[in-house]
């Protein structure tokens, strides 16, 4: 009888302290995946794109496209065509995005084509992305014009509603591309003024002080003349640095700068010497512009 109550309370102990992890805020909720930076940014910053990742063995072993945006900013979309999707831009989440986002797949995955799950602020206790996710797999993202991808190919399994709000969604995108001479970065045209964002995973700190250094030196200009540095994003635990350009700058106006200054940045923020008068008064200001993103 004493060892079956103390394996009770045992059992309880356990079950809260899952239920309070379950519960507790996430500073950093996608590390330790290995396409974090454009996880995020999908999540945050491109209205239109996608990336295909693989279940473990363990949970199934398909296919998923991860989605910036599905329709009705669902969570995930299990479609009639049998392909898994999963909405990254949600109108709210729990402490752990990640969770929530696992939770999401798994829910449809298990159910009929047709059907699909909302986000929820609550999704219980489970595992995680980290948990579900074949990270061998490649992760290769495309950027859409449209948000098209909502629809199966097979136009007879199309969803009447999906199809009427479509017209409506397309409206709203900003033409977005993804730059290939940086890992995790995206130009964007918004009401006429171009922007580049740069998703950073390294130490905030380090980002910092390289940006610092470079803009002491007057060379943060993302390595094109006309570039303007803005400010910082903080979004998931990781900063995201914006330059802005001319409204006439294109994706390939950009490349051959930004491959030159990625070096020089990477050199910027390896440099392990304290910053000087003029770089700490650069950081002052570099740090002023910063702006939460959740």
């Amino acid at each position: 009888m004493g060892k079956k109550s103390k394996k009770s309370r045992e059992e309880i102990i356990a079950k809260r302290l899952a239920k309070a992890q379950a519960g507790a805020w996430v500073p950093r909720p996608f590390e330790g995946l290995p396409f974090e930076a454009d996880l995020i940014s999908l999540r945050e910053l491109v209205p239109a794109a996608t990336a295909t990742v693989r279940l473990t063995p363990e949970h199934g072993g398909r296919d998923v496209v991860l989605a910036s945006l599905l329709p009705a900013a669902w969570q995930a979309l299990h479609r009639a065509d049998g392909v898994i999707m999963a909405g990254l831009q949600v109108p709210f989440s729990s402490p752990d995005p990640s969770r929530d986002i696992a939770a999401a797949i798994l829910e449809v995955a298990a159910s009929e084509p047709g059907t699909y799950a909302e986000a929820d602020s609550q999704p219980g206790e489970g595992p995680r992305l980290q948990d579900i996710l074949d990270l061998t797999a490649p992760f290769d993202i495309t950027v859409h014009e449209t948000f098209d991808y909502w629809l199966p190919e097979d136009e007879a399994l199309r969803d009447e509603d999906v199809v009427a709000a479509l017209a409506q969604a397309n409206e709203t995108i900003s033409p977005t591309e993804k730059l290939v001479s940086a890992p995790a970065a995206y130009w964007t045209n918004m009401s006429g003024r171009v922007y580049v964002r740069w998703a950073q995973t390294r130490p905030e700190e380090a980002v910092l002080d390289g940006l610092a250094r470079l803009h002491a030196a007057g060379g943060n200009d993302l390595g094109t003349e006309g570039g303007k540095y803005l400010g910082c994003f903080r979004a998931h635990g990781i900063v995201v640095p914006v330059w802005e350009f001319p409204s006439s700058t294109q994706p390939d106006d950009l490349e051959e700068g930004l491959a030159a200054f990625a070096e020089r940045f990477d050199a910027a923020v390896a440099a392990d010497a304290p910053l000087g008068y003029e770089e700490r008064r650069a950081k002052a200001g570099v740090v002023s512009r910063q702006l939460t993103i959740r």
